[in-house]
């Protein structure tokens, strides 16, 4: 049940708002209707907090509550969850000192307490407690200093605080970073390091009212503003590096910068003022408000500029504080003790109200009184993290929550013609927008900005017919145009009446202009072609050009009575009209203005359809068109108009322009060369030949139908192409044979194309033409000339051709000449042979020379592959010197010998140990060669082992990509190496 001071409370509240009218019936053809009651914008709730006595000092910050009480208690509430509350003793420190103030960083996990004189023998302290830790701890290097201000790194998610920037009651500006017990690693105190920064008072005791400083994102620039009861300093500049104290090198900056160049002044008589930001994150400022005696001072900050403080200047107006509701305010005058800054309002704490400010228009929109149960207010706080907004009194603390605060300020941005931001709020409420849109249309028509002011009404719900009147009555015929354009683009399809309307009044006015500058003269100029480029984008339109499709008898009406030839052409490419007056032209024998229209337009369907006739009537002029055309028509379409014509001009057109798309365009289509080929052999057959050979001898490269082409020379009796097709096709011999009938060089030409690989044919095809030159003739002479031309004919070959009657006299020389031809080759061949000879008789002395040969060996020799003295056993030398113990050398070389050599050797071992063991066997002789069964045992294993050096061998080169693994070998010694 509400308690009686809760209704008193709730009756107590005022809240304004400058809405529109509850039932606005417009003749913009909107009703603006709210069935229920606005919310207010400014609304607030009471927590279940009951403090244990009187809070004198408060402190939120991400969730987190700290409020210091009279019975010396300090309370900490995570305001998410009450349950998580804890109470310190301040008694030890309040009974020597007086706490001033709270400091609570953004993430609430860091907690400044300050406390002042309290006795003049007790100096200021400043003490730290962590979140984490119930323990209040001294910072020793500040003692002495009573601080006023703190600004905190509001990006910080470190576990300390980050660099800070303390301010003093005598205007000391100091910077530090505190650190909590893990990050103390060298530090002997609190503070990791500190350092004085700047000095506002220059020795007054100026107090330090305000301080904040932001980082500019992605880049190194500060900006840091500080206050004082009546300045307000701003400091910008950037940080060469990351170096500590961080934000001294910004304040380095000004200390050779006039003071007067870093403040803007408000005369105060006042202790205090304060000083907020709003922003849209926590990066970076995009307002402030600072309240001072003389009112609100109310900014805009813009981080990209100089940083010279007439950038800040230049953006601050001063507010006045809304005016009390009682009379004596001019005898005592109430000042906010503090402040809440939004979006658009501020809301200003007084010790017994609180008032909601609109900035943009100074207007009250919210009061709030508090009454004795709640106590007075204590601060006023927004929650830097979150945005929310906490009134804390003595013994209560509320919650306000704010709801659409920019749902009226589009109405002060218009009344103060600022369009741009009217919209943006507007956007919303559709009346509204077009009630802003309708202001800003009408302040451009005043200001005879007429085709910006002809845009705007085109997106108001105005009258059409009241806009159109104030454009004529000004004479302002672009402007009309261009608003019905405009206003064209926001008509939807069905809406095709005012569609059909608009159109043919753009036309009309369009055509009027064009008109006035054909009668000046003026149609060569620049301005009528733009006129006309304008006029032409216009009908290319989409909705345009449907609607004059609609509507073609009254556009063509139009242009015919404006005399507008040129476009009434056009006007046929907009509307694709082309095929009606292409058949009119054909229709009364004009085929030169029908091939003018078809010529035009783009339609290339259109091509193959008038193709036959006009090309029957104007081929000339046809294919000249259609070769222009290039790539845009496709010849296989226009094929059957060329295949219906009959005649030698027509035939020789089409030629023309085949021979265009195969030489420009490489067209390939197998059609296309048939029909051009059959054109060839009939009309041009001095012309086969060229594009036979320019085709080839490849038969899966030509692009014609081979046995096709051979038929129709067959049909016209074009020998020369017939026996180059036939070769193409294979049949040689018919080639030669055919050949042979045109001339004797056609068919040699023929035999030498033939397969160079099958000798037995071309030896055939050049007998066919031997045949040919030698039956008959008995002309020697001619005969050896021709074999001298063919290296496959001999004389003999060529003899059966000559008649009974040639005697052998008539073939002596030749005879001649063949026989020495071969006696020179069999001598040839008697000196290889007795080369061959000398060479096998070297050999055999070398090998003889080589038996004889010895080595000596030394004593001191060892094997190759032991090391080992070598004659201690048996052993092998070769000629490179090389020497191993035979079963060192056996033991190397089985490895590298094949499978087949070194089962045999195994074998030979084997026999060898049997033989050894047998008695006398070395006197047994076996075989033919007189040798014993030891012996040739021996000789074998020689054979085998001592064929070749086991370095120097070919044995080794061979088995060089032998792999070191056999695959026979690899499971087993897988297995072992496990």
């Amino acid at each position: 049940m509400t308690s009686m001071f809760d209704q008193f409370e709730q009756a107590s509240l005022r809240t304004k708002n400058n809405n529109i009218s509850t039932a606005e019936m417009s003749t913009l053809g909107y009703i603006n209707m709210m069935l229920d009651q606005e919310v207010p914008i400014f609304s607030k709730s009471k927590k279940d907090f009951t403090p244990s006595d009187r809070i004198t000092h408060v402190a939120i910050a991400n969730k987190q509550l700290a409020v210091a009480m009279a019975n010396g208690m300090l309370f900490r509430m995570n305001l998410l969850n009450p349950q998580e509350h804890n109470e310190i003793s301040l008694i030890k420190y309040t009974s020597a000192y007086r706490l001033t103030n709270l400091f609570l960083d953004p993430t609430g996990n860091h907690l400044l307490l300050t406390f002042g004189q309290k006795t003049p023998d007790v100096g200021p302290e400043l003490l730290y407690l962590s979140r984490k830790s119930d323990k209040l701890k001294t910072t020793t290097k500040f003692h002495g200093n009573e601080f006023t201000a703190v600004a905190w790194d509001l990006l910080n998610c470190l576990d300390g605080t980050g660099p800070i920037l303390l301010g003093t009651s005598k205007g000391l500006i100091f910077e530090t970073e505190i650190v909590t017990e893990g990050d103390k690693f060298f530090s002997s105190g609190l503070e990791q390091y500190w350092r004085q920064v700047f000095d506002i008072g220059k020795g007054t005791n100026i107090p330090i009212t305000g301080l904040e400083y932001y980082r500019v994102p992605n880049t190194d620039k500060y900006i840091i503003f500080a206050t004082t009861p009546s300045r307000l300093y701003y400091f910008a500049g950037r940080t060469d590096s990351e170096e500590k104290p961080l934000l001294q090198q910004v304040f380095n900056r000004y200390l050779n910068i006039p003071e007067p160049d870093t403040y803007i002044e408000c005369k105060s008589s006042l202790r205090y003022s304060r000083l907020q930001f709003w922003s849209e994150n926590l990066m970076i400022p995009n307002s402030f408000v600072w309240i001072t005696e003389k009112g609100i001072m109310y900014g805009d900050i813009n981080p990209s500029s100089d940083g010279s403080i007439q950038a800040i200047k230049d953006k601050t107006r001063l507010v006045s504080y809304p005016k009390p509701l009682y009379e004596d305010y001019a005898v005592s005058p109430k000042y906010p003790i503090a402040i809440a800054l939004t979006q658009f309002h501020v809301l200003l704490a007084y010790t017994d109200t609180i008032k909601g400010l609109c900035l943009l228009n100074e207007e009250t929109v919210y009061e709030d009184n508090y009454n004795e149960a709640f106590g007075k207010l204590v601060n006023i706080i927004k929650d830097v993290r979150t945005g929310d907004i906490w009134a804390i009194t003595e013994n209560a603390v509320f919650r306000f929550k704010v709801t659409k605060e920019e749902r009226n300020v589009w109405q002060i941005f218009c009344k103060n013609e600022q369009f741009d931001l009217a919209k943006k709020y507007s956007r919303s409420n559709e009346a509204c927008y077009n009630q802003v849109l309708i202001k800003e249309a009408d302040m451009l028509f005043n200001n005879k900005q007429y085709e910006l002011s002809a845009q705007r009404y085109a997106e108001t719900q105005s009258s059409f017919e009241e806009i159109c009147l104030k454009f004529i009555q000004v004479d302002q015929q672009d402007a009309l145009k261009l608003f019905l354009r405009s206003k064209l683009d926001t008509l939807k399809p069905q809406d095709k009446t005012q569609i059909t309307m608009i159109v043919l009044w753009v036309v009309e006015l369009y055509l009027t202009k064009l008109e006035e500058k054909r009668l000046e003269s003026l149609e060569q100029s620049a301005s009528y072609a733009d006129i006309q480029k304008e006029f032409e984008t216009f009908i290319a339109l989409e909705e345009v050009s449907e609607c004059i499709r609609k509507n073609k008898g009254t556009i063509y009406e139009l242009m015919a009575s404006h005399g507008d030839k040129n476009n009434l052409i056009k006007l046929t490419i907009v509307n694709k009209d082309f095929e009606q007056l292409i058949r009119q032209h054909i229709f009364k024998n004009n085929f030169h203005e029908a091939l003018e229209v078809l010529k035009s337009q783009n339609n290339y369907e259109l091509y193959y359809q008038f193709a036959p006739i006009l090309m029957q009537e104007v081929p000339k002029h046809m294919v000249k068109v259609i070769m222009e055309q290039e790539r845009k028509l496709s010849p296989l379409k226009l094929l059957p108009a060329m295949v219906s014509c009959n005649g030698e001009m027509h035939a020789q057109e089409a030629i023309k322009y085949f021979e265009f798309c195969i030489d420009k365009l490489k067209n390939t289509d197998r059609a296309i060369h048939n029909f051009l080929v059959s054109l060839y052999a009939k009309h041009s057959p001095d012309k086969l030949m060229e594009y036979l050979n320019s085709q080839g001898q490849e038969l899966s490269l030509v692009n014609y139908d081979v046995h096709f082409a051979l038929r129709l020379c067959h049909e016209h009796n074009l020998t020369e192409a017939c026996v180059q097709l036939s070769g193409l096709l294979g049949l040689w011999e018919a080639s030669v044979d055919l050949a042979l009938t045109v001339n004797l060089e056609l068919a040699k030409k023929m035999a030498n194309m033939s397969p160079d690989s099958d000798l037995e044919l071309r030896k055939k095809l050049w007998l066919k033409i031997a045949q040919n030159v030698v039956s008959g003739k008995d002309d020697i002479q001619q005969a050896m000339t021709f074999l001298k031309q063919c290296d496959l004919i001999k004389i003999e070959d060529i003899l059966p051709f000559f008649s009974d009657f040639v005697t052998i006299d008539h073939f002596k020389d030749a005879i001649c000449d063949s026989l020495k031809e071969y006696n020179e080759h069999i001598q040839n061949l008697k000196d290889e042979m007795e080369e061959a000879t000398k060479s096998a008789e070297q050999v055999r002395e070398e090998i003889q020379s080589f038996r004889n040969h010895y080595t000596l060996i030394n004593s001191s020799d060892s094997c190759e592959v032991c090391n080992v003295t070598l004659m201690i056993r048996p052993f092998y030398i070769f000629p490179c010197h090389h020497k191993f113990h035979t079963d060192c050398l056996v033991s190397e070389l089985g490895p590298s010998l094949g499978p087949a050599k070194r089962n045999r050797l195994v074998d030979l071992e084997r026999q060898l140990r049997i033989l050894n063991s047998q008695v006398n066997v070395d006197n047994i002789s076996t075989g033919s060669t007189g040798m014993s069964a030891k012996e040739i045992v021996k000789s074998e294993i020689d054979n085998i082992v001592a064929s070749e050096c086991l370095y120097c061998g070919e044995n080794m080169i061979r088995n060089i990509d032998k792999p070191f693994i056999e695959d026979y070998e690899y499971e087993h010694i897988m297995k072992e190496w496990q």
